[in-house]
């Protein structure tokens, strides 16, 4: 059954709540002024919460959230009072999914407005004239054509076309909340942050396998504020760091990391990875990535479940992808990381197959691994093919 994803403001908490009888449950995101506290999965009766379930759901998910952010605004502290926030350019990069841009540039439209400029990256779309003409029924939206497909150039088309201090991903899958911009952009006083991340949390969970893309893939990492740097952390233990889907960088990253990797990710044979190895080249340099979970953004999920297959299988692929770029270039640990997350995945698999309760269904621990496989020879073809296009007169 369907579980309904309901917005809770904790300081005008409703007597009860009353959905479409067709849900059984319900998943309670709760803020507090505006400010994300926890999320927490209900059951419901009829579609039905009462008063005193929702107020104890609401306690014991967000209590202490709520307590330090009533302390914080007791002693009126800020970590962020007094930082002048960088002038941001908001990028989109999209590619054959026009509702689902629709829905990203209406929220885009919510923002407050602090003179940022919003990019639309078109990669490589079979229809450019349709969404150049979604573009242009919002204002202070720029359109950018890119004719080569893959989400990593992409990218590094944003970061050359830039005018703000700091560029900002957002999937076009995605809705941003009002809060989003300014908790991104607040986080950049220290000069060694290069980037920072934001929470990410379902906007739906219709489908079977939207709940289980929340349940074992999904892009959430929790409701406190996290400082990764590279000095004293791990740089390929990246999957607690955040997700490209919202992802700040510094416009100056082409100059102190270099650019994207366009063999990697959407669009090409390695399917995925391009994010994980930004980070892990950012931390490896020693700088510092912030995960800011009041950036708020909400992520359409894959409905169909052989579109979570896919999905499920190409992560696999990016992610070996991602540590044979490394393992390439001298970083042997990503050869250690790799045989260690494939023993854990076959691990897995076998207690499943041995009947035991696994995170993972069959077919997807299986469509995992085959994508791992397939990781190392993806990425050696996806760069031959760059390379190629690169000598071209």
């Amino acid at each position: 059954m369907p579980t309904a994803v309901v917005r809770i403001e904790a300081t005008a908490l409703p007597h009860s709540l009353q959905l479409e009888p067709r849900y059984q449950r319900a998943m309670l995101v709760v803020s507090w002024q505006g400010r994300p506290a926890g999320h927490v999965g209900v059951p419901l009766v009829a579609g039905a919460l009462d008063a005193r379930r929702l107020r104890d759901a609401v306690e014991q998910v967000a209590g202490y959230h709520i307590a330090m952010l009533q302390l914080d605004d007791w002693l009126d502290w800020d970590p962020h009072a007094g930082t002048q926030r960088p002038r941001a350019t908001i990028a989109i990069c999209t590619r054959d999914r026009l509702a689902d841009l629709e829905r990203c540039l209406a929220s885009m439209q919510l923002l407050p407005d602090d003179a940022q400029e919003v990019l639309v990256i078109d990669s490589a779309s079979r229809d450019a004239d349709a969404v150049r003409a979604l573009v242009q029924h919002h204002a202070r939206v720029r359109y950018i054509r890119e004719d080569r497909p893959g989400l990593d150039i992409a990218r590094n088309r944003a970061l050359r076309a830039a005018t703000g201090e700091i560029v900002i991903f957002c999937d076009d899958d995605a809705e941003v909340d009002p809060g989003w911009l300014r908790a991104i952009s607040g986080n950049f006083a220290n000069p060694r942050t290069l980037c920072v991340t934001g929470l990410i949390l379902p906007l739906e969970l219709e489908t079977p396998a939207q709940e289980f893309f929340e349940r074992t893939n999904g892009f959430g990492r929790g409701y406190a504020r996290v400082v990764h740097d590279g000095i004293t952390d791990d740089a390929f233990f990246v999957s607690r760091v955040g997700a490209g889907a919202s992802m700040a960088l510094r416009r100056n990253v082409l100059e102190l990391i270099g650019p994207f990797d366009e063999a990697l990710d959407a669009g090409t044979p390695t399917k995925s990875g391009g994010d994980h190895d930004y980070f892990t080249r950012i931390l490896t340099a020693g700088y510092v990535i912030v995960y800011e979970p009041s950036a708020l953004s909400w992520h359409r999920h894959r409905r169909e479940w052989h579109e979570l297959r896919s999905a499920v299988r190409g992560y696999g692929t990016g992610v070996w992808a991602y540590l044979t770029r490394h393992a390439m270039h001298g970083e042997w640990r990503a050869a250690y990381v790799a045989a260690a997350w494939l023993f854990w995945q076959l691990s897995s698999l076998m207690a499943g197959l041995l009947g035991r309760r696994t995170l993972l269904p069959r077919d997807l621990a299986i469509a995992e691994i085959r994508g791992c496989f397939e990781g190392p020879a993806a990425y050696l073809r996806s760069r031959r093919a760059q390379r190629a296009f690169e000598a071209m007169p």
